[in-house]
């Protein structure tokens, strides 16, 4: 792009609140595309151009690498057009309604039958530890870079912009196969419910998935399509469209109505559980399955359900004081969430054999062989529809905020970007991300869909882990609501490494289809993102702005 009324002059040093501005650098100002207009921004000519004797390959390298500065994110964070709405007790119930969903009401009888049988209880319990360390990482990272983004930010702030870009890609596949998921389990109770409650049987034709993953392969189920799985997307995507505020009220309501019922049955279920059930409790290794290596799997595969952290640190630009809030919300979601799972394993176990559990809406299954549980059905069947509900507020919520911050870094197109003007909401992310998860919700089964997410929740939460590391180092001072205790080389490095040993141990399917992703996001960085980023390009944008200095400031007339 031209701008044939360039020219060089005296300008004045940009607003100091501007923190990301250094005072001392050289200014040069650019016509726009208005002759009577200049444009001031910080002249920064090395950063965006191949120095004398760098190669093609070093210079692209370079820009790679370059960092987000955190005085340049917190900025952002304090002019930002969003409604800061959020308090500890909202964001702690994000979290919760973004973990308590899948994992409790889909995932316990999946994950027992196909993996680590009764033992399924260790995989939560190892799942739980490991989003524990996780946790601590997020607590620290949000309590000091408290903006949209969650570990797309964290990560372009430590490891510059491709690893940023990378995590942001990870994340998109994480929160758009999350919605998908959990709207096709939600469709499942959904049928349970009539069923259990007004002794209705609705067609299997339009209310399940068409595709069954079977063998490493697809195979056809002889359904059409899940159309209640479609409508509840289209719903929760016009609710989060609306407003932070009244999507918060929504998640409020679903998580109490979610906590309420799963305590409901662990205390009602408990005196049916047949001790024989648990036996043996880690079954002997059979077809690939079960045995120690499945109580892995087993831990990889509902790690899916501990998806609330990234949730939690999505919603930060939105949270009224994210320096203190931001950590109990995290700490608060982790303990409780944690707590109920383990409970709800325990019993769903003991319930009915573990091989008969691979289901999506086990925990109403369990109780189908129990003569009086039909009042116990029905209020799981009414929990799991308003948790999974919540879970699926908070995805969509979470995407579109993880798209909103790509698309202010110019890693997407600006109108990605754009915040409604009476909604003040990402409205265009918001729409695309429902359309997408609708038609995935549509069409797949949830096994496929619970294990790419999987793999991409444990890649975020180990880059989260290493950035904590770096941010040690490069920002030692930098205050932190939450500092990690015992120092950066335990926890964090202990969540590294567990991560990233789950994932290795992931089936090999899922970490294809992950690669797969990951490539498709390879062709996408370096066809617009990296030629578009404000990082490496703050003055020649297309709207003649500059990404390091506010639009109040970068505008003045001749």
């Amino acid at each position: 792009m031209k701008f044939p009324w360039f020219r060089t002059g005296t300008v004045t040093t940009p607003s100091s609140r501007d923190a990301s501005v250094d005072s001392s650098s050289s200014y040069q100002t650019f016509a726009g595309y208005d002759k009577d207009t200049y444009i001031i921004g910080p002249y920064l000519p090395e950063k965006n151009t191949r120095r004398e004797g760098e190669s093609f390959i070093w210079y692209h390298l370079r820009l790679m690498a370059s960092r987000k500065s955190l005085a340049q994110i917190h900025q952002e964070a304090e002019e930002s057009a969003m409604r800061r709405s959020l308090n500890a007790l909202d964001l702690a119930l994000v979290g919760i309604g973004c973990i308590i969903g899948g994992g409790i009401f889909v995932l316990t009888g999946v994950a027992a039958a196909e993996h680590a049988g009764p033992a399924i209880i260790v995989s939560f319990l190892i799942a739980g530890v490991c989003a524990g360390f996780a946790a601590f990482a997020y607590a620290e990272l949000a309590s000091m870079v408290h903006i949209a983004g969650s570990a797309y930010t964290y990560t372009y702030a430590t490891m510059g912009e491709f690893l940023g870009w990378i995590i942001g890609w990870d994340l998109i596949l994480e929160y758009l196969v999350g919605a998908s998921t959990i709207a096709v389990s939600w469709s499942s109770y959904l049928v349970a419910l009539f069923k259990d409650a007004f002794g209705v049987t609705l067609d299997s034709n339009t209310t399940q998935s068409p595709l069954k993953w079977t063998d490493n392969s697809f195979q056809v189920t002889g359904s059409a399509v899940n159309i209640p799985a479609i409508l509840i997307v289209v719903i929760v995507t016009l609710v989060v469209l609306v407003g932070i505020k009244q999507t918060a009220i929504v998640n409020a309501v679903a998580c109490s109505i979610k906590i309420l019922v799963v305590l409901i049955f662990v205390f009602g279920a408990c005196s049916k559980v047949d001790p024989a059930n648990y036996q043996p409790f880690i079954p002997p290794r059979i077809d690939g399955k079960y045995g120690g290596l499945g109580i892995i799997r087993g831990a990889k595969q509902v790690f899916f359900s501990y998806i609330g952290f990234d949730a939690v640190a999505s919603a930060a630009q939105e949270a009224k004081n994210p320096k203190r809030d931001l950590p109990i919300g995290i700490f608060s979601a982790l303990v409780i969430c944690t707590a109920l799972y383990i409970a709800t394993a325990t019993v769903v176990v003991g319930l009915r054999p573990y091989y008969e559990l691979d289901v999506p809406h086990p925990i109403s299954f369990a109780l189908e062989t129990f003569s009086g549980t039909r009042w116990l059905r029905i209020l799981v069947d009414i929990g799991a529809v308003a948790g999974l509900l919540s879970v699926l507020v908070v995805n969509i919520l979470s995407q579109s905020r993880i798209f909103h911050s790509m698309a202010h870094d110019g890693m997407f197109p600006k109108i990605m970007g754009r915040i409604h003007p009476r909604f003040r909401t990402p409205y265009v992310p918001i729409l695309i991300v429902g359309s997408i998860s609708a038609v995935l919700s549509g069409f797949l089964p949830v096994d496929v869909l619970a294990d790419m997410t999987s793999v991409g929740t444990l890649l975020a939460y180990f880059l989260a882990n290493v950035g904590v590391i770096i941010l040690r180092f490069t920002h030692p001072d930098t205050p932190r609501g939450f500092r990690i205790p015992f120092g950066p080389f335990v926890f964090p490095v202990l969540g590294a490494l567990i991560s990233m040993a789950l994932i290795v141990l992931s089936e090999v399917s899922s970490i294809y289809r992950l690669l797969v992703w990951l490539g498709i996001g390879f062709i996408v960085y370096f066809a617009y993102g990296h030629r578009k980023s404000k990082v490496n390009f703050p003055i020649v944008q297309d709207t003649g702005s500059f990404s390091s200095i506010s639009d109040k400031d970068s505008v003045v007339e001749k």
